[in-house]
């Protein structure tokens, strides 16, 4: 069988075809993307593919209590918000008051404010103040990777038995496996991934992708 060789332009051109068929249009979703923009806020957001997913797999698992680690402009936070039932409930943690003021912005705009709290600090250190114990149904994790493994371990004791964590940016351009590279978040995500070897109080795998924003994936536990 002959495989040809793809690029960026080709993984783009995809997803746009695809989204074309199954993701309307949503104006709320992209003032999130315009306004983070004239912002200048970091294009660290997840594609529109992604952020159609997690909305599935909320509405899937029934979840009615979510945890975001890394808000951003608020844009996957509109996502996770909008397959949540409307008594349910999304605390996403942020550390920079500018991105947690743009998101608060963009939440409000797409009436989302009654389910999402932001809250502002240094996430290593809001997480341990977060409860009850096992009192959410899913945690999405994608903020600064070196500090990976301390979300995650905090995400264990926050998610129910049963319930989802799912870290992003886990594969970041095949990096995470190239032993001649090194930087801070692939060092990060390393240290998270050796940890989960000896783990069993979770079960993990991480699911490649590639998209509009290139070659990577994210990392899909349960807790058992």
């Amino acid at each position: 069988m002959h495989f040809q060789v793809t690029k960026l332009e080709d993984w783009a051109q995809s997803d746009e075809y695809h989204n074309s068929f199954l993701i309307r249009e949503d104006a709320t979703l992209e003032h999130a993307l315009q306004t983070s923009v004239q912002n200048d806020l970091p294009d660290r957001a997840v594609t529109a593919a992604q952020g159609k997913y997690l909305k599935l797999l909320i509405q899937s698992l029934g979840a009615k209590r979510i945890l975001e680690v890394g808000t951003l402009g608020g844009y996957s936070t509109i996502w996770l918000a909008q397959g949540l039932p409307d008594d349910g409930e999304l605390i996403t943690l942020e550390l920079s008051e500018k991105f947690a003021q743009v998101a608060q912005e963009n939440i409000d705009h797409a009436a989302l404010s009654s389910k999402v709290k932001i809250v502002i600090g240094d996430a290593t250190q809001t997480m341990k103040e977060l409860g009850p114990a096992e009192s959410f149904d899913l945690a999405f994790i994608d903020a600064d990777k070196p500090n990976n493994l301390t979300y995650f371990q905090e995400s264990k004791r926050l998610v129910k038995k049963g319930g989802v964590i799912i870290v992003d940016n886990v594969v970041r351009n095949g990096k995470v496996a190239d032993p001649t590279y090194s930087d801070e978040p692939v060092e990060g995500i390393r240290k998270l991934l050796k940890n989960l070897k000896g783990d069993t109080s979770v079960d993990a795998t991480t699911i490649g992708t590639v998209g509009e924003k290139g070659y990577d994936g994210f990392l899909y536990a349960i807790n058992l």
